[in-house]
């Protein structure tokens, strides 16, 4: 499913920002816009520089409230019995969006 995720967002013009566990994904050449955006790994002998730690830190600025809605619809236990149609799903997913944020917010 990897594999032909970097050429699905290239062919609609999309991009990603991911975690770390995605480094290396997009093997794209350097001229090549990116379609998956990750941060930088520390290694024992090669620690980040001051930009790589910054660049990290906006990342993560903008995965944190995706990562946050997302863990607030898990609490909506009903998602996991959807056994329908995607369109339906998405169609259930947006009241509750909605609702979790009024919860969120409050």
């Amino acid at each position: 499913m990897h594999d032909q995720l970097t050429a699905k967002l290239r062919a609609a013009g999309l991009g990603a920002i991911a975690d770390l566990g995605f480094v290396g994904l997009d093997d794209s050449s350097p001229d090549a816009d990116l379609a998956v955006i990750t941060g930088y790994k520390a290694a024992r002998n090669r620690p980040l520089t001051r930009g790589q730690k910054l660049s990290n830190t906006a990342l993560a600025a903008v995965r944190a409230p995706v990562e946050h809605g997302f863990a607030h619809l898990k609490n909506w236990r009903v998602l996991g019995k959807v056994r329908t149609d995607p369109t339906w799903a998405t169609a259930l997913v947006r009241p509750l969006r909605v609702l979790t944020n009024r919860e969120v917010s409050r």
